[in-house]
């Protein structure tokens, strides 16, 4: 597996250059990639009906117990399979939509689906949850730049911006959760932390775990109140709304919360908030269906409430409800990618995206309008499909968990408008009005081929389902369930309440068709379903800390180099003198002891000398002299106290200084007016003053603890045996501490590409 990964991503990286040489049929020659990957998964669920977990190590920062562990069971099979199959389909799709634009286009975003592909798979085989977070917050950001594809539309930038800023806060706090789990278990291990459950659920960390997780969670699968984001990432191009919408990047939060089902299983709020969530993004997601107009946006709301079903199947008890979460993974999968695939096809051949504007394209468009019915039966759950089935095992698992008929009647509602939307999308753009047949980009074998296949998954596996009851299905219900499940799929169970209920929705269902057009109507002119259900609350939030920060920035970054000065110098001494005293340190000034030391005094009366010279010398030039002698006399006491190498950078840098800083005051009239007011200046004096009694304190503190050698002997000894190296203060710079010297090295580049920017002389005609 991690050479699949690997060859994944190296794939990838090499499909810009192999794409734009491949163009026009780009798509077809990358598609070998996710279908190599498909094949090598399917290969290996061959293996694990017998061994039941598959399982590879890379050992990446052991010291810290972090690993590249990547495992694969029936869950991250059905995964695994999902997007690299769909992934292919994908790359089809893409190749064949980006056909009409330059090359480079299409192969830029041949090579983000494929690298999002690589970072899906990483993220659902990891078993380390830190490797799992590195590749978790791959799939943001390359979905922030998928649904910015587009960047010359800044609709299309506002969405990725905001699709950034939900996913990456939700990252935040997945991560803060995953920290206190692993630093409370001593292990960041998925399967590991699984069996140790009781012990976690025992800690103080439980509760603030769960809350972060489900946080996570609920940002990346859009769940309400973070589910505006998701229909705001239709600005993305056809193939990534797919893509996304489908196996990946969105239900990554279901998968999680499906892992974590059996850790956080014995804490009853953790099931009640996943209902909970789950019914009222239901229910939002239905409303703001029925309230969308454009083809693409409609079927984004239907797939967040679809989302909602499955958090709140997670929530439900009983075995059933994970049967159901499996199959209906499987059936959304199929249908929903197949719709989008339809409607970018659609809106790409009519270059109209409204429903009430499309119709008529079942001539122009045949194979497309066959998919998008078979695709929208599955959706509306009609027989005999495998949505069908999926909805029957939900009613079922509804029916035997112990949340009475409230739940029920949101999911008989929710239902009703997702058949009702699979009618629209499969009636009107294709059935309706007058017959077109002028298009502007006809259907090609690339562009019907993917939902044609999906679409005919919806029906064959409805047929005949026990191929993936027992290769999919099964193996991943018992994977969350935590023992072996005996399952048994049919089209017909007999007159049963599930049936019942299934003819509910279809009728309900029929209403809403027929009404659609005046239900429509009403709810987008009420301004307020948008404004409360909508992206207002995050518009406002988001508008408003822009604003605080405008205003913030007009009073602190307002160009007075003295206020600066103050206020950092004002937060040193609030925070290093809170510290001391929380601290406790009382300086114990120790009688004087040992020999005078005269050529040291003599050093330092000189710094002080220069000191004082440099606050009254009314001469730029003079004080900066007065500043280098203090910088001088620093380096001379380094020198005469036993460290050479500190003495010849402190002499180093004072050079620089003093000759860049002269270089400059030359420019400048030697002498400038006082600008400080009496009053500033004495605030000058008592800052002055204050940071330095701060730093006596500190230092007179420091010197009068006893010394603590415990780090000087640990770089003593191990300097050569661990980092091979004979000077100490080497090997402290470059290996135990090389992070700091590269941040130090960083500083140090960019002040002297500043100064480069301030000595150079620019002459007459602009040349340098």
């Amino acid at each position: 597996m991690l050479i699949a990964l690997l060859v994944s991503f190296l794939g990838a990286a090499l499909t810009r250059s192999v794409a734009q040489r491949a163009f026009p049929y780009g798509g077809w020659v990358m598609a070998a990639l996710p279908a190599g990957l498909f094949l090598y998964f399917l290969y290996l669920s061959f293996g694990l009906r017998d061994t039941q977990v598959v399982s590879e190590t890379l050992e990446w920062v052991p010291a810290l117990g972090i690993s590249l562990t990547l495992t694969l069971d029936g869950f991250s099979l059905l995964f695994a399979l999902l997007i690299t199959g769909i992934g292919t389909l994908v790359t089809l799709f893409a190749g064949a939509y980006f056909s009409h634009s330059p090359p480079r286009e299409g192969a830029n975003f041949l090579t983000l689906i494929l690298l999002f592909m690589t970072a899906m798979l990483g993220t659902v085989l990891s078993d380390n949850l830190i490797a799992m977070f590195v590749f978790w917050e791959a799939t943001s950001m390359l979905s922030f730049m998928l649904i910015g594809f587009n960047s010359a539309r800044p609709e299309a930038r506002k969405a990725a911006l905001q699709s950034l800023v939900v996913t990456g806060g939700g990252g935040l706090a997945l991560f803060a959760g995953i920290l206190l789990i692993g630093i409370e278990l001593g292990t960041y291990s998925y399967s590991e932390i699984a069996l140790r459950s009781d012990e976690l659920l025992a800690s103080p960390v439980a509760v603030p775990a769960m809350v972060l997780i489900l946080l996570g969670a609920f940002t990346k699968s859009a769940q309400f109140p973070f589910h505006f984001w998701l229909p705001a990432a239709m600005e993305a191009p056809a193939p990534a709304s797919a893509f996304l919408h489908s196996a990946t990047m969105v239900k990554l939060g279901v998968y999680l919360l499906a892992r974590f089902d059996l850790v956080f299983a014995g804490m009853p709020a953790f099931s009640t908030t996943l209902v909970t969530v789950g019914c009222i993004t239901m229910l939002v997601a239905a409303v703001r269906a029925l309230a969308s107009d454009g083809f693409k946006e409609v079927l984004a709301h239907s797939t967040v409430g679809s989302l909602g079903v499955l958090v709140m199947l997670i929530g439900l008890d009983g075995d059933y409800s994970i049967t159901a979460l499996i199959a209906f993974i499987l059936a959304h999968a199929f249908y929903k990618a197949a719709l989008f695939f339809c409607a970018g096809t659609t809106i790409h051949a009519a270059e109209e995206s409204s429903l009430n504007r499309l119709g008529g394209l079942a001539k122009a468009l045949p194979v497309t309008a066959v998919a998008a019915g078979m695709a929208a039966i599955s959706m509306a759950g009609l027989p005999p499909t495998l949505g069908f089935i999926t909805k029957e095992y939900l009613f079922e698992s509804q029916l035997n968990a112990s949340y009475g008929w409230v739940v029920i009647a949101v999911a008989v509602v929710v239902n009703a408008v997702f058949a009702a939307i699979a009618g629209v999308v499969a009636i009107r753009p294709y059935w309706s009005g007058p017959e077109r047949s002028h298009v502007h980009h006809p259907e090609t074998p690339g562009l019907y081929i993917g939902p044609l296949i999906l679409g005919a998954f919806g029906v064959i596996f409805g047929l005949f389902p026990s191929v993936l009851v027992d290769g999919l299905i099964q193996p991943a219900s018992s994977v969350l369930v935590g023992h072996p499940v005996d399952l048994s799929f049919s089209l017909w169970h007999g007159f049963t309440p599930m049936l019942a209920l299934s003819a509910t929705v279809v009728a309900f269902a029929a209403g809403l068709l027929t009404y659609w057009r005046h239900i429509r109507r009403s709810l987008s002119t009420n301004q307020s379903v948008e404004r409360v259900l909508g992206a207002g609350g995050f518009n406002w939030l988001f508008y408003g800390t822009l604003a605080l920060a405008e205003r913030c920035t007009a009073y602190l970054q307002n160009g007075d180099q003295h206020r600066y000065t103050k206020i950092v110098v004002a937060s040193v001494i609030l925070i290093v003198g809170y510290g001391i005293y929380a601290s406790g340190t009382t300086p114990a000034f120790a009688p004087a002891s040992g020999r005078f030391d005269a050529a040291s005094a003599i050093v330092l009366v000189l710094i002080c000398a220069g000191a004082f010279a440099a606050t009254r010398t009314p001469s730029l030039l003079r004080a900066m002299i007065a500043v280098g002698v203090v910088g001088f006399g620093s380096a001379l006491l380094f020198l005469m106290n036993g460290a050479p190498d500190l003495a010849l950078t402190q002499f180093s840098v004072e050079v620089l200084i003093v000759l860049i800083l002269v270089a400059l005051l030359l420019r400048v009239p030697e002498r400038m007016p006082s600008t400080r007011m009496p009053r500033e200046k004495k605030w000058d004096i008592l800052l002055s003053a204050g940071i330095g009694v701060i730093i006596f304190l500190g230092l007179a503190a420091t010197v009068t603890e006893p010394l603590d050698l415990r780090l000087t002997e640990f770089f003593a000894a191990t300097s050569y045996l661990e980092a091979h190296g004979r000077n100490v203060v080497n090997v402290v710079l470059v290996d135990y501490r090389a992070i700091d010297t590269l941040g130090e090295v960083v500083v140090v580049a960019f002040a002297a590409i500043a100064v480069w920017g301030l000595l150079r002389v620019w002459k007459k005609g602009g040349e340098s």
